[in-house]
């Protein structure tokens, strides 16, 4: 098969060393976090023999990054990037160790698993404020499409194989080999990349509570930022599916193998999305497309109102997933490299924590809706809603091209 001239590989961001000591990092991390959530659950629930406190315990593992991602994120720009993950992954590392330590109280295993999940913003802050350092031009966007792909692979890896694991030997191992996992992805980033300066110039380096209002500031000021976080924000809202699968299998009186479909759904959409969009979407097009997108991504769910059966239901939420992963991903990538890169993390950490916000949000909505109407009904309402929040979304990013295509087109 014949390359297109001038596309951008991932052999060819492969090729970048700094890459591949942060994509190996992030795969090992992720990987042990996910095994460290299922093995969290079946070490509370034997400790404690409450759903509910295994619930909360899970819950931790997430909701804390939002603190995190407001109060934290700054420092990515105040201090070397490559310093903060190694300094974010080895307090996390030693936490997760000390939660494995065997009869910690409940209470203390709560403390410690929010202030580790604290961490988790300011990590991907960090990375993601690096990237454009690392991978210049055509190369940015690609090299964010792997992170797609493997982030999602990686995640899927790690539940299940943690699954496996943890029904053979005692859930404080699989705590320690997490713990392994954020010492050796230091390690990684120690010896793979570059040491660089501080991205905020220390002589005119606002305070700590300025750096996080000024991120903001920066994001709000300007319309085409704006328009590329608040799509970034968006596109959290659409996979309710995964929320209310469980009701939603129910439906065709599917059980855990229906329920375990819908979730894998969001997921293949992504990847092949990701696939799809950097193989065959020329690059110079890319920057035009977030606004169109997202409300391609809404548009499927619509068919929901029809009250689909389960094999058409799996079509709509990959269509979907793969196309606002698309959405997410292109708006990030356009976000990211229009940001000043003094404060590159802050608007990250910004944009994540607004898509986190959102992800947790819209299924506890949509439960409450498919309490009143079918899975179906609730989907389909969340994807018109999308779609009646992409429309002017859409027509802002137009208009942002038109007024500035050398800034956002030419990148």
């Amino acid at each position: 098969m014949t390359e297109a001239p001038g596309r951008v590989t991932f052999r060819d961001v492969f090729a970048v060393a700094e890459f591949r000591a942060l994509w190996f990092a992030e795969i090992f991390s992720i990987v042990g976090d996910q095994m460290a959530r299922v093995a969290l659950s079946v070490l509370v629930f034997k400790q404690t023999g409450s759903a509910t406190l295994t619930g909360l315990t899970y819950a931790l593992t997430f909701a804390p990054s939002l603190l995190g991602g407001v109060l934290l994120t700054g420092l990515a720009d105040r201090f070397s990037r490559r310093n903060v993950m190694i300094t974010a992954d080895l307090i996390r590392a030693a936490l997760i160790l000390l939660v494995a330590v065997p009869g910690m109280p409940f209470w203390a295993m709560c403390v410690l698993v929010a202030s580790a999940t604290l961490l988790n913003p300011l990590f991907k802050a960090s990375q993601l404020a690096t990237l454009p350092d690392i991978l210049k031009g055509d190369r940015f966007i690609t090299g964010m499409a792997i992170r797609n792909i493997t982030t999602q692979a990686g995640q899927m890896l790690g539940f299940f194989g943690g699954g496996v694991l943890i029904s053979q030997i005692d859930p404080r191992i699989a705590l320690v080999i997490d713990a392994g996992t954020f010492v050796l992805s230091a390690v990684i980033l120690r010896a793979g990349m570059h040491q660089r300066p501080p991205a905020a110039n220390p002589r005119h380096r606002p305070s700590f509570f300025g750096s996080i209002s000024k991120g903001s500031k920066v994001v709000f000021a300007d319309p085409g930022l704006r328009t590329l976080l608040l799509i970034t924000w968006l596109m959290g809202l659409l996979p309710v599916y995964e929320g209310i699968a469980a009701p939603y299998a129910q439906v065709f009186g599917g059980g855990g193998l229906a329920t375990g479909l819908i979730f894998a759904s969001d997921p293949l959409g992504s990847v092949l999305g990701a696939f799809i969009y950097t193989r065959w979407v020329p690059a110079s097009v890319r920057p035009r497309l977030p606004g169109l997108l997202s409300l391609a991504a809404a548009v499927p769910l619509l068919l929901c109102f029809l009250q689909p059966g389960l094999v058409v239901s799996l079509v709509i939420f990959v269509v979907s997933g793969g196309i606002g992963t698309v959405a997410l991903m292109q708006a990030t990538a356009s976000l990211s490299l229009n940001v000043p890169d003094s404060s590159r993390a802050q608007v990250m950490g910004l944009s994540n924590t607004g898509l986190t916000t959102v992800l947790g949000v819209s299924p506890l909505i949509g439960g409450v809706v498919t309490d009143m109407t079918t899975p179906q009904t609730t989907v389909a309402a969340f994807g018109t809603a999308g779609l009646l929040a992409a429309v002017p979304l859409a027509i802002a990013w137009r208009r942002s091209i038109r007024k500035d295509p050398e800034r956002w087109v030419s990148q």
